[in-house]
């Protein structure tokens, strides 16, 4: 009986043991609160990223060379949305489940003649485009001089030769609710990061 008593008492742990056991135990609790709170601080900041990206600022990777030499295929950029376009900024757009990037040459009004050269006049005036490399007419199978209709905007690509845009009828002038947004700043690649106007 002697023997069965002796193994059934309990050891005590000292008192450094116990110290240690809670400080074990409250570096445990911090950790766990501490990884708690990242957790959600990322799923918060994730969020407000996908939110700010979806309804204010898209980010967008260019697809082709329609925009060359301005934009090469591969840049990556950051949208603007905004209903305040003007002659000469870039948009992107959306056009048949894809989204295009092209500038735009005139808002609604506006009267849009191109000759054979591809010399673009804007209600009369010989626009400036300093951003084109090779003008051309294209593929325009629109009557010219054109007018610009309500609530639209009339696009071109800045690789004239190449580029389908507001020219053709298969695409015609941009309405409103199909604009994303103006191209704002090309944030790769890195060593080209710069402000597109």
């Amino acid at each position: 009986m002697s023997k069965r008593k002796k193994n059934r008492e309990l050891v005590l742990p000292t008192e450094q043991e116990v110290l240690a056991e809670r400080k074990r135990l409250k570096r445990r609790r911090r950790f766990i609160i501490t990884l708690r709170t990242t957790v959600y601080a990322l799923v918060v900041v994730a969020a407000v990223a996908v939110l700010l990206a979806t309804l204010f600022l898209p980010v967008l990777q260019v697809s082709g060379s329609s925009m060359e030499p301005t934009l090469s295929d591969d840049d990556i950029i950051l949208l603007f949305k905004t209903d305040n376009l003007k002659t000469g900024d870039l948009i992107g757009f959306y056009y048949q489940n894809k989204l295009l990037l092209k500038r735009v040459i005139g808002v609604a009004g506006d009267t849009i003649d191109i000759d054979e050269e591809g010399n673009v006049t804007v209600n009369g005036e010989l626009l400036d485009e300093p951003y084109v490399t090779n003008k051309s007419l294209g593929e325009c199978d629109i009557e010219l001089p054109y007018q610009v209709p309500e609530n639209r905007v009339f696009v071109m690509g800045d690789n004239r030769a190449t580029s389908i845009d507001s020219r053709s009828s298969a695409i015609g002038c941009i309405e409103s609710y199909q604009i994303v947004g103006k191209v704002l700043i090309r944030i790769y690649p890195f060593d080209r990061i710069s402000i597109i106007s």
